[in-house]
């Protein structure tokens, strides 16, 4: 009879994952919340499902300050549940009121990806309103240095990489988590086979 250590994780809060549109926050999120066997939720699904209309409607017949006030709606909802993990959209972590609101409640991570690797993610998208600019490249260059200081405010920051799978980049986001007891525990199991 061998034995073999296992590696359990509890997620003891949301981890709220922030970045650019780009980033991987929804792929990376997703492959993170079945390792960690949590539910994964995109706030930008449920701000549509909430509206009955897609992201770029509300912008379109709303504007931008409507839209901000619903996502800070979703978010107070969805952080009132149990550890899960969140995709935020890329601009949720900017406002005040959404960080303080991520901090008292849970983790805000940071994919951190060159402008570069965002560029070839979303150049070809239809669905990214603040991108149907006249240049849109660099309209997300400028969007990248404004935010950039916001999104550098969360605790917790993991470098995106072109070389890497989905599953790999989950993989580092886990790893980088476990480093951080008070979100992510390992508890060590000793199997027998």
């Amino acid at each position: 009879m061998r034995s073999s250590a296992c590696v359990a994780y509890e997620l003891k809060k949301t981890v709220v994952l922030v970045g650019m549109m780009g980033a991987g926050k929804t792929a990376v999120g997703t492959a993170l919340a079945r390792l960690l066997n949590v539910p994964f939720i995109d706030q930008d699904d449920e701000i549509e499902r909430a509206a009955n209309r897609t992201i770029a409607e509300i912008f379109r017949d709303h504007g931008e300050p409507f839209f901000r006030q619903k996502e800070t709606q979703v978010l107070e909802r969805l952080l009132s549940a149990k550890p899960m993990v969140l995709s935020t959209g890329g601009g949720a972590y900017l406002q005040e009121r959404n960080r303080d609101l991520i901090g008292s409640h849970a983790t805000a991570l940071w994919l951190d990806a060159p402008l570069d690797l965002l560029w070839a993610r979303v150049r070809h998208r239809t669905t990214r309103p603040l991108l149907m600019t006249s240049d849109p490249y660099q309209t997300l260059a400028d969007m990248v240095k404004v935010r950039t200081p916001f999104y550098a405010q969360a605790p917790i920051h993991v470098r995106a990489e072109h070389n890497r799978s989905v599953e790999d980049m989950a993989k580092k986001v886990r790893d980088t988590l476990a480093e951080h007891p008070e979100v992510l525990k390992a508890n060590n199991h000793v199997q027998s086979n």
